[in-house]
């Protein structure tokens, strides 16, 4: 059944990341309506930014297919205990992590850590992302463009380098990028010059890892309510996010999630170095 236009009042969050809690609505990011088949049985996921928006819904999504959960996130310690718990209730294991994935020190201890809880590690799903917007170049100050490049596309070399020696064959790397990394965004040259980036790492360790048997895809979303948006634009762009797409409305976590199990499992066996593309119609030339 299609989705209806969300309502969206005015909001804006003066602080990155943003949190779910206080959003109206909440993102429909538990996977409330996911039906699990076992694609996943007894696998091992770190999933970053599992706290909220896409990240906690895919995890909850591969929870109920039967994975185990390592989450990393940043300080939203409630976002993070919520999606714990959820995960908990479809019966798995969840291990949450904070800390900065922008530290290479923090995620050689978050790989260090899953290990030592589950003993293996399957699924490394980096998802986890900041943006900042501004109207001009002449406005990104060196600091917030090492910050976005540390964060957005930095992490995933990090976390890369740290989960290798224990990604065995048939392992899945999953990265999520952006529409705007093929489009362009002029208020948010730095976030999509990093989601470009992380299109081009994507291909490329593709190519690198294939005979080691891991596939790396990744996933573009167009317009999602997370946590990002209140944190990033103003109270009335908010209410007229996602309008501008053929849907017309923003996407929810939740319909962003099962791109992410179809990477995880058997059902991409014959894919690798691939983008998906839920961005609500647009038409976009990879």
């Amino acid at each position: 059944m299609a989705q209806q236009n969300p309502s969206i009042p005015p909001q804006h969050q003066d602080r990155q990341p943003g949190l779910e809690q206080p959003m109206r609505p909440r993102p429909a990011s538990a996977a409330e309506k996911y039906i699990g088949s076992g694609k996943l049985a007894d696998k091992v996921a770190l999933v970053t930014g599992g706290d909220s928006g896409i990240g906690r819904a895919a995890a909850i999504a591969f929870a109920k297919e039967g994975a185990h959960l390592v989450i990393a996130y940043f300080d939203e310690h409630v976002d993070a205990e919520d999606t714990r718990q959820k995960v908990i209730a479809c019966g798995r294991e969840c291990l949450a992590l904070a800390g900065d994935i922008g530290d290479p020190v923090f995620c050689q201890e978050v790989v260090r850590n899953t290990m030592a809880k589950f003993g293996r590690l399957d699924i490394l799903v980096n998802n986890a992302a900041e943006q900042h917007l501004q109207s001009s170049i002449e406005d990104i100050s060196a600091e917030q463009l090492e910050r976005t490049f540390r964060t957005n596309i930095f992490s995933m070399f990090h976390l890369v380098k740290a989960a290798l020696p224990h990604l065995q064959s048939g392992a899945r790397i999953i990265n999520t990028a952006s529409v705007t990394a093929y489009r362009g965004s002029s208020h948010l040259l730095d976030y999509a010059s990093t989601k470009g980036a992380i299109v081009a790492f994507t291909r490329s360790l593709a190519l690198q890892l294939v005979k080691r048997g891991i596939h790396v895809n990744a996933v573009a979303p167009g317009p999602i309510w997370t946590p990002l948006i209140p944190a990033s634009f103003a109270d009335e762009q908010v209410a007229k996010f996602g309008q501008d797409v053929p849907l017309e409305r923003p996407g929810q976590p939740d319909e962003i999630a099962p791109c992410y199990v179809l990477l995880a499992g058997d059902g991409a066996s014959y894919m690798t170095g691939q983008v998906l593309h839920p961005n609500g119609g647009e038409i976009i030339n990879t």
